[in-house]
């Protein structure tokens, strides 16, 4: 597997950094010095491997790496901000667009094209506020790392213009399967 860029390339670390262990989700410390192969980097995080393990590091750790933040690949830019006041539909839209920017540290596929997003609402609160409710589940019941995504997609959202309030749970009814990704994501997964 490789980036976003469709190579691998290893990097010396610059500086101790908290990274995340996949797919137990604990926290960790690389230290400075460490060399990293970055086989992900996509939403504004970066899979790494050191030491034989794999480690989530966060687009706020880039410098760590020696790269930037949006070398992550994150693309929540202000496409979402719109030139008026955010709408029921305007904010459903853009919560649908930013959760396509989380990604599986395993897999570089985004959590939508996953199928992973069983419901992404929002709702209307008074003085043009905007709740949203999003459930999602995970590939496996086991998975560590359910807790950091969803705590990545919540911090997205969040950041949509008007939104106050985020609920993100996570579920296992109904199972996730492969037949609940899309085409795009069978066909990239070799599935079709």
């Amino acid at each position: 597997m490789g980036n976003r860029h469709g190579e691998t390339r290893e990097i010396e670390l610059t500086r101790d950094c908290t990274a995340t262990m996949v797919p137990w989700g604990t926290t960790a410390r690389l230290e400075a010095g460490s060399v990293a192969q970055i086989t992900q980097q996509l939403g504004g995080n970066f899979t790494v491997m050191v030491g034989g393990n794999l480690y989530r590091i966060a687009g706020a750790d880039a410098d760590a790496l020696d790269l930037a933040p949006h070398d992550a690949g994150d693309t929540t830019s202000s496409e979402d901000d719109t030139s008026g006041p955010p709408t029921l539909d305007s904010v459903e839209a853009a919560a649908w667009r930013r959760l396509a920017t989380c990604y599986d540290p395993e897999i570089p596929i985004d959590i939508v094209d996953l199928g992973l997003v069983y419901l992404c609402q929002a709702i209307a609160l008074p003085d043009g506020i905007f709740r949203l409710d999003v459930r999602m589940t995970l590939t496996a019941p086991g998975c560590g790392m359910g807790t950091a995504i969803a705590d990545e997609a919540r911090e997205k959202l969040r950041t949509i213009p008007g939104v106050t309030e985020v609920d993100v749970d996570l579920v296992w009814d109904p199972p996730w399967s492969r037949e609940m990704m899309s085409e795009a994501a069978r066909l990239t997964m070799g599935l079709i």
